[in-house]
């Protein structure tokens, strides 16, 4: 197996899952511990400092059924606020769970959190990670598996064997180090090498399978900024699920691939209602539009980046706790347009307000060189249309669309110069965070959170805020008005 760093963004693929366990819902308990440590990835290089989970680096990877509820409590050992991020689990109605801090207060050194999630009926390869500033340059990630109930049959032979790759690039400097250079306006130096599952001794690694058999791998990447390329010498792969979606099983060389050539398997397990009770994505009235583009300049001298011009700030105090405590002056809804202008880079804690059970259509425009990605907590949406090289959005490109089969899951790529079209369908309430995942970008402003309101103020549309939720800013005396039994 090998990978080759192949430009300056990341690509994620997660592949193929399998279910052997009790078919009730069950409670799972998780104790992970955050410590300090020191690493060599390759005897090249001198220890570095990591951050461990329970002494691992990675850190260990959790396995889950679908509709499991998960109590996972993490003792923050470091010398620095921390805190954990769940990619691409839905978290459904239950945002203050996310672990960003636009909904979260960070866990404080030597304290301890304890996060509650229901899985709900989620399937598929997926990854925890540090969410505070560039924390996951050293590390503290770690796999997260979400295996079918017994009764639920999957699209394929069960495997010979199951394995997990964390792939990503890693740096010479620390994630305090490149934090700094962040903060003085330059940008991340170029990687050292790639880890596979901490392992940086070489740009490629060695597995024992057994000739004429089928292994399943599950792939995620989880670095700052370089897409990867994933390939098994004299091997073709076969693409079953992304992001917790069944595929059309396509046969590839090596995987690095865009949701052009990826469709959904309707005919695997059962396809999942959205928000307005329809299997039909494509016969949705679309609610709203949106246009967004990346945006680059300088403010106060600095190097910034954001989203239709407007590069995000970090409020005092968790945008979802002011939401809850109806905290003034913390941030202001609808402070970033649905389409980009003609006027400069600002400053904002930019949060676009948008209704529960509306559907929306989104457009990322690529004005520059790089293929861009971008990610949605709390949701997957329909990737129904992406465009060639060198071209560009307009109404007419809707005939172009796929409204059968469009792959569905909660990160997307944008080709240079190019555009990508989107359906939501907006079933999640909450505060939701909407980034780049060039890490650098996204620690530098690309990034807003989107608030999915509904005015019937009931748990069936959201939870409560947790009773042992963490109160930082402006929230630390407020009282809590009601819990989740």
């Amino acid at each position: 197996m090998a990978w080759w760093p192949n430009g300056g963004v990341w690509m994620m693929i997660t592949m193929t899952i399998i279910s052997f366990v009790q078919a009730e819902d069950s409670y799972r308990f998780f104790d992970l511990r955050v410590t300090d440590g020191k690493v060599s990835v390759s005897k090249y290089a001198p220890p570095k400092r990591v951050i461990l989970i329970n002494e691992k680096f990675p850190g260990p990877e959790l396995h889950l059924v679908t509709n499991d509820n998960l109590i996972i409590n993490v003792h923050n050992d470091l010398d620095e606020p921390f805190l954990l991020s769940w990619n691409g689990l839905h978290l459904k109605r239950n945002s203050y769970q996310d672990g960003v801090y636009g909904t979260t207060c960070p866990i404080p050194p030597g304290k301890n959190y304890t996060y509650a999630i229901h899985v709900g009926d989620q399937v598929g390869s997926f990854f925890y990670f540090p969410s505070l500033a560039v924390q996951k340059a050293a590390g503290g990630y770690g796999a997260i598996r979400i295996l079918s109930r017994p009764d639920i049959p999957v699209p394929f032979p069960q495997p010979a064997g199951d394995f997990t790759l964390l792939i990503g690039d890693w740096y010479h400097r620390n994630h305090k180090n490149l934090k700094a250079r962040l903060d003085g306006g330059r940008m991340i130096p170029t990687p050292y090498t790639v880890l596979v599952n901490g392992d940086g001794k070489t740009a490629s690694t060695s597995l024992t399978v057994e000739k004429g058999k089928t292994y399943r791998f599950r792939i995620s990447n989880v670095g700052l900024q370089v897409s990867l390329n994933f390939e098994i010498l004299g091997h073709m792969l076969k693409l079953v699920e992304v992001e917790g979606t069944y595929t059309i099983q396509t046969m590839y060389t090596s995987l690095d691939i865009h949701a052009r050539s990826i469709k959904t398997n309707l005919t695997a397990s059962g396809q999942r209602q959205n928000a307005q009770g329809s299997h039909h994505y494509g016969r949705i009235k679309i609610s709203r539009t949106l246009i967004l583009e990346s945006s680059a300049g300088l403010v106060h001298r600095k190097q910034r980046y954001g989203i239709n011009g407007v590069s995000f700030v970090p409020a005092d105090t968790p945008l979802k706790l002011a939401d809850y405590f109806k905290i003034k002056g913390v941030y202001k809804v609808g402070s970033i347009p649905d389409k980009p202008g003609r006027e400069g880079m600002r400053l904002e804690t930019a949060v676009m307000g948008l209704h529960h059970k509306d559907f929306l259509e989104i457009v990322f425009q690529n004005p520059e060189k790089i293929v861009q990605t971008y990610h949605l907590d709390g949701y997957n949406f329909w990737v129904v249309g992406i465009g060639n090289r060198w071209s560009t959005w307009s109404q007419a490109r809707r005939r172009e669309y796929n409204l059968k089969d469009a792959i569905s899951r909660s990160t997307t790529q944008v080709f240079p110069k190019s555009w990508t079209a989107v359906y939501v369908a907006l079933d999640n309430v909450g505060m939701w965070n909407f980034r780049t995942e060039f890490w650098a970008r996204q620690y530098l402003g690309q990034q807003f959170y989107i608030r999915v309101y509904s005015p019937a103020n009931s748990i069936r549309d959201e939870y409560p805020l947790p009773k042992n939720a963490l109160l930082c800013g402006r929230a630390s005396n407020r009282r809590r008005r009601d819990f989740i039994p």
